[in-house]
């Protein structure tokens, strides 16, 4: 058996080739580009204003901006490339006329019937002999026949009848599929026809070299050093090192945002001439003395900066948390564009001061946060967040000696009479200003905390060196809202998961669901799917946010963190009705570390914080009462009743815990026929029985 070799003159497997390389490579970029994004900004919904700051079309312009870099308008246009290639390739496999090598079929070849046997085939074989037989016959000229068609045909006539009654030959057709034994074949090439033309070898050997040699390493390389060169928070190593090198014990708002200037996603940003494009004029407006929110010292520390690219990016920054008007329209743009980069480069600084673990750091890195996300200068009022509030307005309500600030809730505390007085006026808002900026109001997240408290999941005490959960239970009270109902006693509860419920036990799921009463009496015993606060309101922030709440512990007396920060983006209950309007759910927030070796009293102050929006955060002391063993194995032992069965789960990992199995239960004698069955239904109740202070601090 010989094979040959051959270009694909017809373009018959060409297509198909094509057809399955693009299909590679264009379904997957499909999948990865329609598959729903899980990013939390692409989920959550809005608040709803009616607000367009100054300069909004370049806010929107500079947002247009950050979409097409993340989406990656590369990969859109390869797959719309990819999917017009997929469309001709089919049209040229419809269209292409395909010759497909016939199979030898000695049945077919007779014109007989494969049901017939040997005497059938004989006779008409026989038949055919005397028509077809080169004696029998002359070559037909109209059929353009010759003595040699002729011959050939009737070759195929006895190899077809041999086929089926010789036995040697039967073998090689029934093995091989031809009566000749082993054929040659023919491979139709799909590839070019200049690689398979004889003397291009060495071409092609270079080709292959270079693809396989140079650009694959140079493609991998490039991806794994790219990859190498973020941090988990999406900042630039470099930039990391910058800002780890800018890190001070005792470092506040403004030196963080001088911090962040260092980063060298800001050179990126402002490359080549763009470093010292206008940064005069940049400069002439953000040191103007009118600016109060620039101190002494911030102002120095801009003008001893050398590096141009860094100058400019901190002035950038500043002109951006004053909201000041730079009168020019390139360097408006790269205002807004500069802060998304540096909120990015917080996070960094953020992740570093949690790995220092020193508590003012750490609150002034979730301060800057707010401040960038509401472009409001460091130690200026929370009120500048709402709507068309400006600082002749802000002064107008606060008075112009106030020693602090008011809050959003405090304003909105104010009666109704008062608050429009202090708000609406010449130099100050409209009638329809001010309503725009209650409307926005009514809408922040306030999260309110009802209760705090220590537990460990299934004791009655905490002892030493035990997993401790921290549950926070809160609602949601936007500013304005003076009529909610009272905290529905039932909802401050923790009620622990069935002993039969492992996955809840070992902190994989949420425990199962059970009815509770909500305060109109009414039970509900449906768990509804996480709930997103709206997209953080930040009309001066160049992309979407979503809120994040950070809860930590921390020691006062040493300015340290006692206990990480957990993030919380979801909750468990919904937050407005269909009509907009808040529902006061309780929410419950879970921590779970571990406790303190000894026995005694812990004294922490639980930090509450919104990285989105200022002065909602929440400070309050709070206890941690850790009890001796001994405690805990006395209850344990006067509690017969709660005592598991040794049959339980709850109760082999009693006997594992105290090294004998529990004591089994007596059973009361009854004449009901219920007797038999388990009478450890119901038993869970409350076990968050630790109390603790919560006193909470505005």
């Amino acid at each position: 058996m010989s094979t040959d070799y051959n270009y694909d003159e017809k373009g018959q497997f060409f297509p198909f080739f094509v057809l399955t390389i693009a299909g590679l490579v264009t379904f997957p970029l499909t999948y990865n580009l329609l598959k729903p994004s899980k990013e939390l900004e692409n989920t959550a919904p809005r608040i709803k204003s009616d607000f367009t700051p100054e300069h909004g079309d370049l806010i929107d312009t500079q947002k247009r901006k950050r979409l097409r870099k993340e989406r990656r308008i590369k990969r859109i246009v390869t797959v719309i490339l990819g999917y017009a290639t997929i469309a001709w390739m089919i049209y040229l496999i419809v269209v292409t006329a395909r010759t497909v090598d016939k199979v030898w079929d000695p049945y077919d070849i007779l014109g007989i019937s494969r049901s017939a046997d040997e005497k059938a085939i004989s006779r008409h074989y026989k038949r055919l002999s005397l028509i077809f037989h080169p004696d029998k016959i002359r070559p037909d000229p109209a059929k353009n026949e010759t003595l040699e068609t002729l011959n050939d045909r009737f070759v195929e006539l006895t190899k077809a009848y041999k086929a089926l009654t010789d036995e040697e030959v039967r073998n090689n057709y029934i093995q091989f599929g031809h009566p000749d034994g082993k054929q040659s074949f023919s491979i139709g090439i799909a590839l070019p026809k200049l690689i398979v033309t004889e003397g291009n070898g060495k071409y092609v050997l270079l080709v292959y070299g270079a693809l396989l040699g140079v650009l694959l390493p140079y493609i991998v390389g490039r991806w794994w050093y790219g990859s190498q060169r973020y941090t988990k928070e999406r900042v630039l190593v470099a930039s990391a090192g910058n800002i780890f090198r800018e890190y001070k014990e005792d470092i506040l708002e403004p030196g963080i945002v001088k911090a962040l200037s260092s980063g060298d996603e800001f050179k990126e940003m402002l490359k080549g001439p763009q470093s010292d494009a206008g940064l005069a004029k940049l400069e002439q407006k953000v040191l103007a003395e009118d600016n109060k929110f620039l101190s002494a010292q911030d102002r120095k520390a801009l003008k001893e900066l050398d590096d141009s690219s860094r100058r400019k990016a901190l002035a950038l920054l500043w002109a951006y948390l004053g909201r000041i008007d730079l009168e020019d329209t390139v360097l408006n743009g790269e205002k807004f564009e500069a802060a998304p980069i540096a909120l990015s480069l917080n996070d960094s600084f953020t992740a570093i001061s949690l790995g220092f673990g020193n508590l003012r750091p750490i609150l002034s890195a979730f301060h800057t946060s707010q401040e960038l996300i509401q472009a409001v200068a460091p130690g200026s009022s929370p009120l500048l967040q709402l709507p068309h509030f400006t600082d002749a307005v802000v002064k107008s309500i606060e008075g112009a000696d106030a020693k602090s600030h008011t809050t959003v809730q405090r304003y909105m505390d104010m009666p109704e009479d008062k608050r429009r007085n202090l708000t609406v006026g010449a130099g100050l808002l409209s009638d329809k200003e001010y309503t725009s900026a209650i409307q926005v109001a009514k809408q922040l997240p306030v999260l309110d905390v009802s209760k705090a408290f220590f537990k460990v999941m299934g004791e009655k005490v905490i002892t030493p060196s035990s997993l401790v959960q921290l549950v926070v239970k809160a609602r949601f009270v936007p500013p304005g809202y003076s009529n909610a109902p009272a905290v529905n006693p039932l909802d401050l509860e923790d009620i622990d998961p069935d002993e039969d419920d492992i996955d809840a036990l070992m902190g994989r799921k949420p425990a199962k669901n059970k009815a509770t009463k909500t305060a109109d009496g009414k039970k509900t015993d449906k768990k509804a799917d996480a709930i997103q606060p709206p997209l953080a309101h930040a009309p001066y922030l160049a992309r979407d946010h979503a809120p994040r709440w950070h809860i930590f512990l921390a020691d006062a007396r040493q300015g340290k963190m006692a206990v990480p920060p957990f993030t919380f983006t979801t909750f468990d209950k919904p937050l407005f009705d269909e009509a907009g309007k808040p529902t006061f759910n309780v929410q419950t927030l879970k921590m779970q570390f571990q406790a303190p070796p000894q026995v005694g009293d812990f004294h922490f102050v639980l930090h509450m914080l919104c990285d989105s929006y200022l002065g909602l955060d929440t400070k309050l002391d709070i206890t941690l009462h850790i009890d001796d063993p001994a405690k805990a194995a006395a209850l344990d032992d006067e509690d017969d009743i709660s005592e598991p069965d040794e049959d339980s789960i709850a109760g082999q990992m009693h006997a594992l815990k105290t090294g004998q199995a529990p004591k089994k239960k007596p059973r009361k004698p009854s004449d009901d026929s219920s007797e038999d069955e388990s009478d450890t239904d119901g038993d869970a109740g409350d076990t968050s029985d630790t109390n603790t202070e919560t006193d909470v601090e505005d």
